[in-house]
Order: structure tokens, then C-alpha cells, then sequence
């Protein structure tokens, strides 16, 4: 199988998070940019940008204007139980069209990037096979990752490192061996969060084993020839506009019963320990209901917090220079090119913004 070559343009292609593109701007097709897939590539649409930009909106407006099936991207979404706080497609809004990776495991079941590159690269090559569009759209950049390139393998486990470092896990806590990385590899310290204790422990135990960096290897590995032809397309809005728009979710989901949603979760049996419930939403409500946190301070720092995370799937995702920044507003403006995509599996180069935000 003959996988597309992209020849990229020079500069950057990524946006400015505040200067979304100018009232009447168009994308110039006469860019294009060299693929030469073979028949049976799949070919996928990827949706991706921050938490609520309006990612699951967009995604059921391109797969009803082009006969597609949406995969979820979303490390959350796929556990039962926990609809509320992760803001799952409405019941509605999935009888519109059908969504996979969706309540597939229950929030005590181990489920990483791996899992999910399996799992979702199936689906996505038995719709394409179908002749239904796969549509990927999520906020998991690692997920998106993982699906369109695979993972690094790494080196294999080693025992006896690993046992001693989950020794000193469970005697000082996550946080120490996070600053421990970001002494040796402070790129993977900036990308792993805090409390993921799994991925610190693999990203030491790869430094430990072989002297290098986990990212070095990472790095290496982004070389990998994709395992499909994606177009990819990214929403913005203006910082302070997504920024409400967040804090107007958290007040959403608290209306919706956020708070009973984490409670009945406790009473399930599910700990507070766990991964799932260590995410945002469920470990600030553990607090209020387990650790004497007021209830306006509970809000105050699920709305920061929320908005911390956006800020760094931003990060994540203006480092791909082949995402097609929009507002949601203007997706309509990219319709020719998926078309002409998912009928040639040429892509045009996206669009770079200047700083007032014209093409």
C-alpha cells in the first residue's frame, strides 16, 4: 500500500489563537499539496481543537453532508457512567448519526492511547471499507496521534526499574517523580500531566533503561509513515470568547447534576484513585464531597482548570502544521477541498494566518 507524501509548504501553517480567519476570507486551492495514495487508503476527516469549541457539532454537520460515521477521539467519553462531566454526545445528538468509541468501558478498566489505536483503527478501516466516511473528532491530541501514526513502542519493561519507581510513587506521590522527569526530559514533563502516574513512570523508565529521552524516541517515531490519509481540520475562536464559553459548560454541567453524576459514581464503587475519576469535573467534585472544599471554590477551580487544559490542547495541536484552523462558523469554507480530498486524496496546503488575522 502506497501512502500520500505531503510535500510541505514553507513557514508555518498554524494560527494565531486569537486572530480567527477575517469575515470573507477564503482558502487558496491553487496550493496543493502532492499525495499519491493507492485506491484502498482509508481516507478520514479529523476534528479536533480545545474542550468546548464545538467539536461534536461540527463533527454531525460533516458527516450528515458527507454520509459519515463520527469515531470519537475523547480519553473520557469512553467510559460508562460518566456522561455529565465529560460532556458525552446528547442521546439526541447520537441518534443523529452514529458515534463510535462511546461507553465502551467501564472507569475501573485500564485503557490507554494503545487500546485505542487498535480499537479505533479498526473501525475506522471497516467504515472506510463500507464506503461510510470515518470522521475522528476529539480533544485527545494523543489519541488522534496514536490512530493517524501508531505509537512508539519503547523498550520493553523492566521489572526491577519499574517496581522501584512505583515504590517511590506510592511513598512520595506523582509529583515527585514529575519533577524527577523534568529534570531528564522536560519536554515529556511539559506534555504529561502531573497526576498521569503511569506515563511519568514509562517516560523515566525509558531514560533509565536506555539514557535517552522518552521525546527523543518520540521524536524518531514521528517519522513513521501514516497509517491513513487524513484531512485535518482544527477550530479556534478568540481566547476570551472560547474562555466563556467554558465557563458557561461547567455552569451547564453543575445544572445538569455533575455532582450527583461523581456521587453515584462513589457509590458504584468506584474510588477516587482511579484514573477516570482523577480527570476534570470528577476530582474537583471528590474534593468538595471528601476533602471540606467550599462549594465556590470547587467552581472557581473546575472553570481555571478547565481552561488550563485548553490552553494546552492548543498547545498540542498548533504543532501539526496540516490542520485547517476555523471557526466553527466557517466550516462550510472547507467543504470543496474535503470533497476534492475524499475523491482524489489531495489535500490543499492550509492557510497561514498573519497577525490581523487575514490569509
Amino acid at each position: 500500500m502506497t501512502m500520500p507524501v505531503i510535500n510541505h509548504l514553507q513557514g508555518e501553517g498554524r494560527p494565531f489563537l486569537d486572530t480567527p480567519l477575517a469575515p470573507g476570507g477564503s482558502f487558496d486551492y491553487a496550493y496543493v499539496m502532492e499525495t499519491t495514495p493507492s485506491p484502498d487508503t482509508p481516507r478520514v476527516l479529523i476534528v479536533c481543537g480545545p474542550t468546548g469549541i464545538g467539536k461534536t457539532s461540527s463533527a454531525i454537520h460533516l458527516a450528515q453532508r458527507f454520509h459519515g460515521e463520527i469515531v470519537g477521539a475523547d480519553s473520557m467519553q469512553i467510559y460508562r457512567h460518566m456522561d455529565i462531566g465529560t460532556a458525552k454526545p446528547t442521546p439526541e445528538e447520537q441518534a443523529c448519526v452514529h458515534h463510535h468509541m462511546v461507553d465502551i468501558v467501564d472507569p475501573d478498566t485500564p485503557y490507554d492511547a494503545a487500546c485505542y489505536a487498535r480499537e479505533a483503527g479498526t473501525i475506522v478501516s471497516e467504515l472506510y471499507g463500507r464506503g461510510i466516511v470515518p470522521i475522528v473528532a476529539g480533544g485527545t491530541g494523543l489519541y488522534i496521534k496514536a490512530l493517524t501514526y501508531g505509537l512508539f513502542d519503547g523498550v520493553a519493561p523492566d521489572p526491577e526499574i519499574r517496581r522501584e519507581l512505583e515504590r517511590l510513587a506510592d511513598a512520595h506521590g506523582s509529583a515527585h517523580l514529575h519533577e524527577r522527569l523534568k529534570a531528564c526530559d522536560p519536554k515529556a514533563a511539559a506534555e504529561i500531566h502531573i497526576n498521569d502516574r503511569f506515563r511519568i513512570i514509562r517516560a523515566l523508565e525509558t531514560y533509565q533503561a536506555t539514557g535517552r529521552p522518552i521525546s527523543d524516541h518520540q521524536r524518531q517515531h514521528r517519522f513513521a509513515r501514516p497509517r491513513f490519509a487524513a484531512f485535518k481540520i482544527g477550530l479556534t475562536m478568540p481566547r476570551e470568547a472560547l474562555y466563556a464559553r467554558i465557563d458557561q459548560r461547567v455552569d451547564q454541567m453543575v445544572a445538569q447534576g455533575l455532582l450527583e453524576e461523581v456521587q453515584n459514581l462513589l457509590a458504584r464503587g468506584y474510588g477516587p484513585d482511579l484514573k477516570a475519576m482523577q480527570s476534570i469535573g470528577y476530582r474537583h467534585m471528590v474534593d468538595h464531597l471528601r476533602n471540606g472544599v467550599d462549594w465556590p471554590e470547587t467552581l472557581r477551580l473546575l472553570k481555571r482548570d478547565t481552561r488550563r487544559y485548553a490552553k494546552r490542547q492548543f498547545t498540542w495541536f498548533r504543532a501539526d502544521p496540516d490542520i485547517f484552523w476555523l471557526i466553527p462558523d466557517e466550516l462550510a469554507s472547507v467543504e470543496p477541498a474535503i470533497e476534492s480530498f475524499l475523491a482524489t486524496g489531495q489535500t490543499v496546503a492550509p492557510p497561514q494566518r498573519r497577525p490581523d488575522g487575514t490569509l
